[in-house]
């Protein structure tokens, strides 16, 4: 018998071409009366692919078994739900490390060089009436990493290839890594040229970047965001760059995208990025192909790859 799985939002084109290979898909965004399509036919459906699933869609799905989540972040699925139901939760880790902690470099390069800045003098034809200006450089400088995981762990190796002192904080002290740990993260935030943010979102984490830890970085401190906007206290972040209370800021994520504050759209000391951390063709395709073998883990009855609950 198919097995049939539920998608609720759209997925890279290689990936719902595995699914649909496998299984029986329904599109629930392409439904017009997604609530009548559920009500006739939710008990049919055994897997979701995708993310964003709250305890009201469980309900809706009697004979859900598993929500395979295509990112590595997770927090906008209703993991204690899962758990209480019963069903398994997977998400994409690993796959995408590389790619984000190339990010991250690349945005904290363009910020202490104002990369995209430059292209704009250049291209609006300013050159030839005197020189763009003297910057900053990463070389020398200490990068505070908030959340050392498998992708902090990444940034920290590139940093170091760039010259620079590493230092974390987290929730509990690695012995195995070479890199002084802070128990406060105001603490490590005096002590740093840049704050790298890069924990888990959710409940517990929102807002750990407060008005606090970003006076404590400074006006010569600079921030970059690869997380989720949730972790920084965005109109107190703002607020500082545009008085000069914080040195510059490397957003790729926002609380409301893709709503971004206006202040930041002007400002001369941010760089800002449409949420692309994992935004390569290789990276997306690995994403993908995670997310569909932890399904076929799951019906072959064998271990999950990558299980979250």
């Amino acid at each position: 018998m198919t097995i049939e799985i539920l998608q609720t939002h759209p997925l890279l084109a290689s990936c719902e071409q595995a699914l649909a290979a496998r299984y029986t898909v329904h599109k629930l965004h392409e439904m017009a009366d997604k609530a009548a399509w559920l009500a006739e036919n939710g008990a049919r459906i055994r897997a979701h692919a995708g993310s964003g699933v709250q305890a009201d869609l469980m309900d809706q799905l009697p004979n859900l078994e598993i929500i395979a989540s295509f990112g590595v972040g997770y927090d906008n699925i209703d993991t204690a739900g899962a758990k209480a139901r019963n069903i398994r939760v997977t998400n994409t880790p690993d796959v995408l490390n590389d790619a984000v902690a190339e990010l991250t470099i690349g945005l904290m390069i363009s910020l202490a060089r104002r990369i995209p800045q430059g292209h704009q003098f250049v291209g609006q034809g300013k050159w030839p009436g005197g020189n763009f200006g003297l910057f900053s450089e990463l070389t020398g400088k200490t990068v505070g990493i908030l959340g050392l995981g498998r992708i902090g762990k990444e940034i920290a190796t590139r940093a170091q290839a760039m010259k620079m002192r590493v230092v974390y904080y987290g929730r509990h002290h690695q012995p195995s890594v070479p890199y002084i740990y802070y128990d406060k993260l105001e603490d490590m935030a005096r002590d740093s040229d840049w704050l790298v943010v890069i924990a888990p979102g959710g409940k517990g984490t929102e807002k750990i970047v407060s008005r606090r830890v970003l006076e404590a970085l400074g006006p010569e401190g600079r921030i970059v965001n690869v997380a989720r906007g949730t972790l920084i206290d965005e109109p107190a972040m703002v607020d500082l760059l545009v008085n000069g209370g914080l040195g510059g800021a490397a957003l790729d994520v926002f609380e409301n995208e893709p709503q971004v504050p206006a202040e930041l759209l002007t400002l001369d000391n941010v760089v800002l990025s449409p949420h692309q951390g994992s935004a390569t063709h290789q990276t997306r395709d690995a994403m993908g192909a995670l997310l569909v073998a932890n399904l076929e883990k799951h019906f072959a009855g064998e271990p999950l790859i990558s299980a979250v609950v």
